[in-house]
């Protein structure tokens, strides 16, 4: 029997559109969600998004609705690009959620002996509902590099959480792997950035500067801070604290997070996690940003690639395999039109779609369709089960278009469509023909197990042509050669 499993994505907030990086979440844990399964194990799959806060009152302000309203209406937007990307996650989970709200003030009153009343003076930022230090602040002029705007000073009488009496614990359990961080420079990262200890952090808002949010127990005057509130949902999701069948699937094998919310999730998290006396997640995989012709994506440069646009031009498994293979998994990476183009014309088109029909034909051309039963050979598993397992999906990719290479070379090197011509003078061509077909469709079938949790439905498409035994009718090629996208200036600069 499998075991039980659990992968989590970062859930965000529902007053924008969607973007690349939250697709890039959803395809990451799918991936991951796919595999596991492929492997026997039962996965619960968590996604969500986060629905109070100052900006999501301020944009249902100024649209003239109530904040609940206005995320009934905004929270569709994710689902549907989730649902797009394949995505096939078990849990949905919206911050509004009843359950979800009576779970974050149950799990507050838990953390009591860890929560005490203190006043704030800091900085902070509205884009990133967050605090930060005169250190990072001063690093920056002032200015906060993600959202252009200046930090604001603000003073106020909030509760903490008493993040600090954990330090020593958390230290402790990044640094021997106990909660894995993926990449290991992201874990000396923030291991530096808490060398001096973690620090207390604000966990409410005065009501009066924060309306929209769970209100504190026993506290009418407070609202449960954003941070604490979303985190929560990680396990509220599986039914924390009061319903059946979440310690089945807590602790989290893996969490997928953006590197821009690393700090929460190591350094508050936890904390969280061990007051209420809970095992830390097993590993977070941090990924990086994906840049457009190496510029950061800007609304105000208008290179902001949607996720929808690439998915309905191309087609959702090219979409899959660009983002997946082209795009380290575990740091930044770079999009054009161009690259896009480029990797779905020769790599999708050229190197598997081109040998999947030139197997398949001759099969049909020289063997009336019937594919010959030769001994299967099985290729070397390992460097793509260790890519997979190392969360290094890209590699894992890399190590399936050697093997698909590989196969039209062996192709190139034995040219069965020269063996066939041989058949009426050499009684031995038509059994080396059988031979070398059936390993090709051996390899091919290989190839598309592989691929199931990166590209499911061309996976499918191969089986299907090639599993019977008799090459089923294909439904068109794999990957059409298209080309609509005239080189954009802005991105024009290739790498």
């Amino acid at each position: 029997m499998g075991k039980n499993l659990y992968i989590t994505t970062a859930i965000p907030y529902a007053n924008a559109k969607p973007h690349i990086g939250n697709a890039l979440d959803y395809l990451l844990a799918d991936i991951w969600s796919r595999y596991q399964k492929q492997n026997g194990h039962a996965v619960r799959f968590q996604v969500g998004t986060d629905e109070h806060g100052n900006k999501i009152a301020a944009k249902a302000a100024e649209l003239g609705v109530e904040p609940k309203a206005y995320t009934d209406q905004m929270y569709g937007n994710f689902q549907s690009l989730m649902n797009k990307v394949g995505a096939e996650y078990t849990d949905f989970v919206r911050t509004t959620d009843e359950h979800h709200v009576a779970a974050v003030q149950w799990i507050w009153q838990k953390l009591q002996p860890y929560i005490y009343k203190g006043t704030y003076e800091g900085w902070y930022c509205v884009g990133h509902e967050a605090f930060f230090t005169d250190k990072e602040v001063e690093a920056t002029s002032g200015v906060c590099p993600d959202h252009q705007k200046p930090y604001e000073r603000v003073s106020e009488e909030n509760y903490y959480l008493r993040a600090s009496a954990f330090t020593d614990k958390v230290r402790e359990a990044i640094t021997h792997n106990r909660m894995q961080i993926v990449p290991e420079f992201r874990k000396n990262e923030f291991l530096d950035l808490i060398k001096d200890g973690l620090k207390d952090v604000s966990i409410s808002r005065p009501r009066k500067h924060l309306s929209w949010g769970v209100p504190v127990p026993n506290d009418p005057d407070q609202v449960v801070y954003v941070w604490l509130d979303a985190l929560a949902n990680y396990i509220t999701v599986l039914g924390y604290p009061d319903q059946e069948g979440w310690r089945e699937f807590w602790p989290a094998d893996v969490q997928v997070i953006g590197k821009d919310i690393l700090r929460f999730h190591a350094g508050i998290w936890p904390p969280m996690l061990l007051g209420l006396e809970l095992s830390l997640p097993k590993k977070l995989l941090v990924h990086g940003f994906v840049n457009v012709g190496n510029a950061k994506m800007s609304k105000s440069v208008g290179n902001v690639v949607d996720p929808n646009e690439v998915i309905d031009q191309y087609g959702l498994d090219a979409f899959r395999y660009f983002f997946a293979r082209h795009i380290p998994t575990q740091d930044d990476g770079d999009f054009t039109w161009e690259k896009f183009e480029n990797a779905y014309n020769t790599e999708l088109g050229n190197d598997l779609g081109n040998v999947v029909q030139r197997v398949a034909s001759m099969i049909s051309r020289y063997q009336a369709g019937v594919i010959g039963d030769a001994p299967q050979t099985e290729h070397d598993m390992k460097p793509y089960r260790d890519a997979m397992y190392a969360l290094t999906f890209d590699i894992a990719l890399d190590e399936v278009w050697v093997m698909v290479r590989g196969l039209n070379q062996y192709l190139e090197t034995v040219k069965p469509w020269v063996i066939a011509k041989t058949k009426d003078t050499d009684a031995d061509a038509a059994s080396h023909l059988s031979e070398v077909l059936a390993q090709s469709v051996g390899t091919l079938l290989q190839i598309a197990d592989l691929l199931v949790p990166f590209l499911p439905d061309t996976a499918n498409k191969i089986h299907k042509i090639f599993e019977t035994g008799i090459i089923a009718d294909q439904q068109g090629v794999l990957f059409p050669k298209i080309h609509q996208h005239t080189p954009d200036p802005r991105t024009k600069k290739e790498a």
